[in-house]
């Protein structure tokens, strides 16, 4: 096939980059930090670029060796520009920003391949784009872009190293060493995770191609690996001479390794979790995702030039992270997404079928037009079904959401979008799913964003009104604490250590014992004695409860669900003391022993 002609691809590339503005970058900075995780990054990445500290991620006081520093680089470049209060006041804009522009590249990624190495006849420049918004309209996609989390650079630079790889397989004047240098970055976001999921998608690759050999004359995966190394080793080995066994034990072994082998924070879920997560990620032009399996199965005998086998390549590629994360004890949908711009490839390939398929990719489309029609019929039925959400963090959030037009709006596009693919049978592919998908566009600014604000509004602005009672409030050297509902952004906004403890009462006993004793960086002990206070954001359900109601405390502000409590250390020591012996008494501690428990091992401590 022909590539597009390099004024024509511009314009394409240009169309697609701007696609990816609305999606990804259009009011970015609008709302507040989501609890839980992505406050750890971002208040890691602030800490780096006002301490000029690089290679450490820290948080809270501790070091955070969860992540490899490529995410926190990304943020922190934008957290060192001047004039935060003004452009970036919620701190979004900062911490959002390198996800938003890693999904925008992806989508310029694969556009640019399809347009220089088409893979059918049919309209090349609007399958290009068809396959950037069939990866960047993925649920997960949207979601995990617009959140300050590492999936989406990670993703990026893995999907980057794959199309690179392939583009040196498909064409041989094209540069081998690329997509190694890019897997650097990619095990500099991650981890080596990236290497593995690469390794697979070869093999698999090479194997159907029967052509294992002329693959591994073009990538050169020895020297490659050696570029990889250059690349992400270096942080590695500073990182383990500077914190030594503490990073070894908690990036390698809990991160890496117990993730993989078995279950942490309670993310267990069944063998077959991510059978409805690919049926989920690609909603509504799923039938068309698995129809571009189906081909790659149909035809994965028959040779297939280097050039015209970028749906092969997909296939194997969408399959090894299938199967990695299958394998893994730990399972969470975000492990998905590496996957998604595979899923992009192969449904927008999936709608330019060769005669062989035509019966099949019929049954795809209607399949797709249902879907798109019972999403609309869901939202449409929101008055039946939307009361029935309970939250207790948002406890408006229903009535709010049947009071605005958002969700009669979403049941229109998607109603359009079904009644399109319905209208237009005869219609070229290509035509017919850039149709299906630009209703979804408008779906993100006339329905997600303003849905997203409304959350934020109810949710997250109770913990910045929290944050900014603490600042103003808080008296010298005065400890910060929050007890019950747990949300990291206190500590983002607030920029004070902040104790974190759970609602049970050897959360108390913690509480009461750490402040006596730990000590972290901008966190001292804090001793009993007369007029020592501390203050404390309680939610009004721990408040209620049977400890904490003994606790002498007085009330300094309220927002939402939270209570700001000025607490006297005795009277805290002295409750504390009553409770141990209570629980003692009891038998309800752990081990029957009313002691505090917080120095064991605790690798999610806040």
């Amino acid at each position: 096939m022909l590539p597009v002609p390099p004024s024509r691809r511009r314009w394409v590339l240009g169309i697609t980059a701007a696609l990816g503005l609305v999606l990804f970058v259009w009011q970015l900075g609008t709302t507040g930090l989501v609890d839980e995780t992505p406050p750890l990054f971002a208040a890691s990445a602030r800490a780096m670029a006002d301490t000029g500290d690089w290679l450490i991620p820290r948080v809270n006081g501790l070091p955070r060796y969860d992540k490899p520093p490529l995410i926190y680089w990304a943020m922190g470049l934008f957290y060192a520009l001047p004039g935060q209060e003004h452009w970036n006041p919620l701190g979004t804009w900062a911490a959002r920003l390198p996800s938003a522009l890693a999904s925008i590249s992806v989508m310029l990624g694969l556009a640019g391949t399809l347009l220089v190495w088409p893979q059918r006849r049919e309209r090349p420049a609007i399958t290009a784009v068809t396959a950037a918004l069939a990866f960047a309209l993925s649920p997960l996609v949207l979601l995990w872009s617009r959140i300050a989390v590492s999936d989406a650079l990670f993703s990026a630079c893995l999907a980057w190293s794959l199309l690179l790889c392939w583009q040196a397989y498909a064409d041989g004047r094209c540069p081998w060493w690329r997509g190694w240098l890019v897997l650097g970055l990619a095990v500099l976001a991650k981890g080596p995770v990236a290497v593995v999921l690469l390794a697979m998608v070869g093999v698999a690759f090479g194997w159907l191609q029967a052509d294992g050999a002329g693959l591994v004359r073009r990538l050169k995966p020895l020297r490659g690996l050696a570029i990889t190394a250059a690349m992400s080793l270096p942080w590695y080995l500073a990182a383990v001479a500077v914190e030594g066994e503490p990073f070894v034990r908690s990036f390698f072994g809990y991160h890496n390794l117990q993730r993989f082998t078995v279950v942490v924070n309670h993310h267990l879920q069944p063998w077959w979790f991510f059978g409805p997560v690919l049926v989920i990620a690609s909603l509504p032009a799923t039938p068309l995702l698995l129809v571009g399996l189906g081909q790659v199965v149909r035809r994965w005998r028959q040779p297939v030039a280097p050039e015209l086998s970028l749906q092969r390549f997909a296939a194997c590629w969408l399959v090894a992270v299938l199967v990695f994360f299958t394998a893994a004890a730990t399972k969470l949908p975000s492990y998905w997404i590496p996957a998604t711009p595979a899923a992009g490839l192969l449904i927008a390939l999936a709608a330019q079928p060769s005669p062989p398929g035509a019966a099949l990719t019929r049954w795809a489309w209607r399949a797709t037009a249902a879907l798109a029609l019972v999403l609309a019929a869901g939202f449409a039925a929101a008055p039946w079904w939307v009361p029935l959400i309970r939250e207790p963090e948002m406890p408006t959030l229903a009535v709010d959401l049947l009071a605005g037009p958002w969700l009669a709006i979403a049941a229109g596009l998607y109603g359009l979008a079904g009644a399109w693919l319905f209208w237009a049978a005869g219609r070229d592919g290509a035509i017919r799913l850039l149709g299906l998908q630009l209703p979804v566009v408008a779906f993100v600014p006339l329905v997600l964003l303003p849905v997203w604000r409304l959350g934020d509004q109810l949710r997250g602005l109770p913990v910045r009104q929290m944050a900014a009672a603490v600042v103003q409030h808080r008296q010298a050297s005065e400890p910060v604490a929050m007890v019950g509902v747990m949300k990291p952004s206190l500590h983002y906004y607030s920029r004070r250590v902040v104790l974190y403890e759970g609602a049970t009462p050897v959360g108390l006993l913690n509480l009461n014992d750490r402040l006596a004793k730990e000590t972290r960086r901008g966190l001292a002990p804090s001793p009993v004695q007369p007029g020592a206070t501390v203050l404390v954001v309680i939610d009004r359900a721990t408040a209620s409860s049977g400890a904490w109601q003994q606790v002498p405390h007085r009330l300094l502000a309220s927002a939402g669900l939270y209570r700001l409590w000025r607490v006297d250390r005795q009277g805290l020591d002295q409750v504390a003391q009553r409770l141990a012996q209570d629980l003692a008494s009891s038998g309800e501690a752990p081990s029957g022993q009313g002691q505090p428990d917080w120095q064991k091992p605790r690798p999610e401590r806040y």
